[in-house]
């Protein structure tokens, strides 16, 4: 487990590294992008928030846990998803489609949030999220020929992998706090809203999961894959006294 300080150093770090070549042409064919568009739309919209319920959260969060860098690594965080949103409306421009401002799925997500400024339901949200993320953008690479398109979610996927990892042991922390009655609980309440947050990824973004080749057996599957890998971990600190300390 890292330490704040470590995360700041290494989202600043990659904010610097540039893996996208934009002096080539976006190559989308029509066929292509015709079950990938409104998908594209709504996860550009997505990744462009402004952070603004989360970083009130996660200020007052460091401050009753007196870490200063933890605030700024949620800010470097959200500065990369937003980097994420630049590139996809960027691409969005180049092939002349535009963006939206809104989306019923980014909705729901956003009005699910903001029922609860604690750190531990953003954490969730966002684990749940990510991980839906990786699925989408594979499956988005794999639906196009486009070399451009697939740099722009290479780039994304490279980023997804820490993001999920930064948002895992901070939600492991929090979790550890809490008595064993309520790790428990909480163990299969975040269970269940990860899966059921799956399916309403998969409702809203079915189109793009299955001409990236995931039919909703396949996606479901890796979903609960993730689960296991971010959520699942969680078990053994719901079974015994374990306390978890930054390496």
């Amino acid at each position: 487990m890292q330490t704040s300080q470590q995360w700041v150093n290494y989202f600043e770090d990659n904010l610097q590294k540039k893996r996208i070549n934009w002096q080539q042409s976006a190559t989308v064919t029509k066929k292509e992008l015709a079950p990938i568009l409104n998908s594209l739309q709504a996860w550009q919209l997505g990744e462009s928030s402004d952070g603004k319920n989360l970083l009130k959260a996660s200020s007052s969060y460091a401050e009753r846990i007196e870490d200063p860098f933890y605030i700024k690594a949620v800010k470097l965080f959200i500065k990369e998803e937003q980097k994420h949103g630049n590139n996809l409306g960027m691409y969005l421009d180049m092939i002349e489609q535009p963006r939206i401002k809104n989306d019923w799925g980014d909705s729901l997500f956003r009005k699910v949030r903001y029922l609860n400024n604690s750190m531990e339901w953003w954490t969730l949200a966002v684990i749940s999220v990510e991980c839906t993320a990786q699925i989408f953008y594979q499956s988005l690479k794999d639906a196009t020929q486009c070399k451009l398109l697939k740099e722009i979610c290479d780039d994304i996927l490279i980023d997804e992998i820490p993001h999920i990892q930064f948002q895992q042991e901070r939600l492991s922390v929090i979790f550890q706090s809490k008595n064993m009655f309520a790790r428990k609980m909480s163990f299969h309440f975040y269970k269940y809203f990860f899966l059921a947050t799956s399916i309403v990824v998969w409702m809203a973004h079915r189109k793009l999961f299955k001409a990236g080749g995931n039919d909703f057996r396949k996606y479901f599957k890796k979903m609960k894959f993730k689960c296991a890998k971010t959520i699942g971990k969680l078990k053994y600190l719901a079974e015994e006294k374990y306390v978890l300390q930054p390496s």
